[in-house]
């Protein structure tokens, strides 16, 4: 019996939707994938988020069936990868709030959203003493609810083993910046190469690559800056939760004397790759709310990345309009460490066969057209 020829898979883009891609893809033997990624200003690499999407309340319900699920698809890829914790870990979160009456509301909305999203865990109400006995770091008085199943994640790491073990598979990762010629040809060093499938996973890079196919795309960038400090070990740093306090910065205690705050949402900056000092101001500020022991003298690292926004916040992916080969993602924002894998492995089904995903997203058209 004749083998069925192996489809080539090309995918531009490194970061959290491009790696997930990859790797599933390279499980199947029906495909040959390469994987192009310049690294310029990608979010995913500088990325240390938090998955903990339950309580928040935009109330785009597609939003927030796509982040619902797909932190429940990241515990699934983490253990089926067997993932280290200093890549993804379920720490837990705490939410807080500064009104014992919005803390009520909080835990109300919790405990109805456990309902359909078990994955939660423990859902509880704790105070500065119970904080400080979780997260020794923090000096304020806090009162917060604790969500059991909430995780941090490291964005590099997590796409570095997703790429690792793609390519024991047989994934070529190429860095190099790549073109579109045509909605089958890539363009790199003045060479093409020709795929039957192009996923297009490059953030705000989208717009430049499906501008050569006559294509406008409506996403912005959005600049996120964080900084990594050094501070004391306690026994329990390596587990210890995530802090997302109202109204402040992200405090992310990563274990080993390390914590992470941040990150920053500069819409449509000038200054795409350096860090500033107003940043550093801004994240420090905030962080030495939470933590008064806290100085600038602890600063050991900055990151910078690019993320992708859309007017509207949400993001989209799907086949390109009156295209059978060209495969689109972009507008994830800040939520693309929660929502990236999913929209990856959805994407990878269309391979397969046709779907819509209204409970997910709008029409793709809402978000790319074709230039008149």
């Amino acid at each position: 019996m004749k083998k069925s020829k192996m489809k080539k898979v090309a995918i531009i883009g490194g970061g959290i939707v491009g790696a997930t891609a990859a790797y599933l893809l390279s499980k199947e033997s029906k495909y040959a994938v390469t994987l192009y990624d310049s690294g310029e200003y990608q979010a995913t690499k500088a990325a240390a988020g938090i998955i903990s999407p339950w309580l928040s309340k935009r109330r785009n319900r597609q939003w927030y069936a796509l982040a619902k699920d797909g932190a429940a698809y990241i515990s699934e890829l983490a253990e089926e990868t067997q993932m280290e914790p200093d890549t993804y870990l379920k720490s837990g979160t705490i939410v807080t709030r500064k009104q014992p009456a919005d803390v009520d509301e909080l835990e109300q909305l919790a405990l109805k959203r456990r309902e359909s999203a078990p994955e939660m865990g423990e859902i509880k109400r704790v105070n500065a003493e119970n904080i400080r006995h979780l997260l020794p770091l923090v000096t304020a008085d806090l009162e917060d609810i604790f969500i059991s199943g909430g995780a941090r994640i490291d964005g590099d790491r997590f796409v570095s083993h997703l790429l690792k073990l793609g390519e024991k598979h047989g994934l070529k990762v190429i860095n190099n910046q790549v073109k579109l010629v045509n909605e089958q040809t890539v363009l790199m060093d003045e060479k093409e190469k020709t795929f039957d499938y192009i996923f297009v996973c490059a953030g705000p890079g989208i717009n430049e690559l499906l501008d050569s196919l006559n294509y406008e795309v409506l996403v912005h960038p959005q600049k996120g800056q964080l900084i990594e400090l050094a501070v004391p070990k306690y026994p329990t740093d390596i587990s210890a939760p995530v802090l997302m306090p109202e109204g402040e910065k992200d405090f992310m205690p990563l274990g080993h004397g390390k914590l992470i705050i941040g990150a920053t949402h500069e819409n449509n900056p000038e200054n795409k790759t350096d860090f500033t000092e107003a940043a550093l101001h801004e994240l420090l500020t905030s962080a030495m709310r939470i933590d008064n022991n806290l100085k600038e003298k602890d600063l050991v690292g900055t990151r910078v990345g690019m993320r992708a926004f859309t007017d509207d916040f949400a993001p989209f992916f799907g086949w390109l309009a009156n295209s059978q080969h060209i495969l689109v993602a972009s507008g994830l924002g800040s939520s693309g460490l929660t929502t990236g894998p999913l929209i990856a492995k959805l994407m990878v089904s269309l391979l397969e066969s046709p779907h819509l995903f209204s409970n997910y997203e709008k029409e793709i058209s809402n978000y790319v057209h074709e230039k008149g």
